[in-house]
């Protein structure tokens, strides 16, 4: 079996740009039942969708990362093909995580991995990588009035050991 192109993913996937995040998406899930904010709890306000998935993909386009962001809701990565991806996150308390997204479960990488809700995340393929493909799930699901993309000079106030992935991981 060969390896697809960036190309012939984004095109059988039907991959569209994900505007402010950086990469490439299409949700393949949107669960059909919903939760009513009584039964979900702070920080939801508004009925959500049991779950989502999503299809994602980074390319060695200098451009195409996962800029910082933040969800409230748990997301896991699954990693499907392609090169190892880092994914950085920052807590609440200035502690930064770093884990690599890849196939080389023997050498420390991840082909599922949840990021806990509230954390700043963000993703790019590790040097010399062509591309990665990867999909998300969140439950509830993912409704945009959960995005918040991080401000740089925020974030530098708050993280400022950090400065480095930062300045790398924010746009301008």
């Amino acid at each position: 079996m060969s390896r697809p192109t960036v190309q012939q993913l984004i095109s059988h996937l039907q991959l569209e740009p994900l505007e402010g995040e950086g990469g490439l998406f299409r949700r393949t899930w949107l669960a059909s039942h919903a939760l009513e904010p009584a039964n979900l709890g702070a920080p939801y306000h508004e009925a959500k969708p049991l779950g989502s998935c999503i299809y994602y993909l980074l390319t060695e386009e200098s451009d195409s990362f996962s800029a910082f962001h933040r969800l409230p809701t748990d997301e896991i990565y699954h990693f499907y093909l392609g090169d190892p991806v880092t994914l950085f996150m920052l807590d609440s308390h200035g502690v930064g995580e770093e884990i690599t997204l890849g196939h080389d479960l023997l050498h420390g990488q991840h082909v599922q991995y949840v990021v806990k809700g509230d954390k700043w995340q963000a993703s790019i393929l590790k040097e010399g990588g062509q591309y990665a493909l990867m999909g998300t799930t969140m439950a509830p699901a993912f409704t945009a009035g959960d995005f918040e993309l991080g401000n740089r000079a925020e974030l530098l106030a708050h993280y400022p050991t950090h400065r480095d992935w930062i300045t790398r991981l924010t746009r301008t």
